[in-house]
């Protein structure tokens, strides 16, 4: 009988070291998992700094445009007076349409 109690104890101590095993690996996993999410979250930040980046220069290119825009001094006062807007609202309608009046005071009242 001693045979096959030393059968037995193999097996169960196969059983254990597999189950510590199985631990284990589990608990590296884990630590895996977090340096993985760690660099995730590193790249996404990444991403999100260079859109936001990229979002502000279109934002400042876009101003640069509407800067160039040639509009009529006087086309500003009628806007603002006529629609009862700030003339800044009424100036950078008039730039966003490029100077056509008709087209900018349409799109305030639409």
């Amino acid at each position: 009988m001693e045979a096959g109690d030393e059968g037995v104890d193999r097996v169960v101590d196969s059983k254990d070291l597999q189950q510590q095993s199985k631990a284990f690996d589990k608990l590296t996993d884990r630590v895996e998992d977090r340096q993985l999410d760690s660099c995730r979250a590193h790249s996404a930040m990444a991403s999100i700094a260079a859109s936001a980046e990229a979002e502000k220069n279109a934002m400042i290119l876009r101003e640069k445009e509407l800067a160039a825009v040639k509009i009529n001094a006087g086309d500003v006062d009628i806007t603002a007076n006529e629609l009862e807007l700030d003339k800044k609202v009424a100036d950078r309608t008039l730039r966003e349409h490029k100077g056509d009046a008709v087209a900018a005071i349409r799109s305030l009242l639409h």
